[in-house]
């Protein structure tokens, strides 16, 4: 039997177009995600995309990310210094000629199967915009974690 506190924590969510294993997920964690995440339109696919522009998107799924990256110029990085063992510390994405408020040069690009794996391990959410509310293309994006560290 389900204890209270559990059943509110699943009426938190809710997520719009979430797969099975993701609102699995969300249930599990939502006391430790951002109200954004649990409210976000989740996308599964490369061929879904937000209902409205500046409609805030979540994914866990790795072509979603490596798509919405590559249409920025964008690559992805990590901050040096922040490894753990043989893992990725931070996780950025450099974009190319397009200030994101990072500065590139103290990022260091790494494979999109190492980011990946650190993606993975710390069960980090990929947030983000496809647009703007005015229309324009965004780059916002954000990590969330059960975990809370920093991404």
């Amino acid at each position: 039997m389900e204890s209270q506190e559990q059943q509110q924590d699943q009426s938190a969510v809710m997520a719009q177009n979430v797969s099975k294993e993701d609102r699995a997920f969300l249930e599990r964690h939502a006391d430790k995600l951002s109200q954004s995440t649990l409210r976000a339109k989740w996308i599964n696919s490369v061929d879904e995309h937000e209902d409205r522009p500046g409609q805030t998107l979540a994914t866990r799924n790795h072509d979603v990310i490596r798509r919405w990256a590559e249409e920025r110029g964008a690559v992805p990085a990590t901050v040096p210094g922040t490894e753990h063992g043989d893992r990725a510390g931070v996780l950025r994405l450099i974009f190319s000629g397009q200030g994101d408020g990072e500065d590139p040069s103290r990022l260091e690009p790494i494979s999109w199967e190492e980011w990946f794996k650190t993606f993975d391990e710390r069960q980090l959410v990929f947030v983000f915009q496809e647009h703007k509310a005015d229309g324009s293309q965004s780059n916002f994006f954000r990590f969330d974690s059960p975990d809370r560290q920093d991404a």
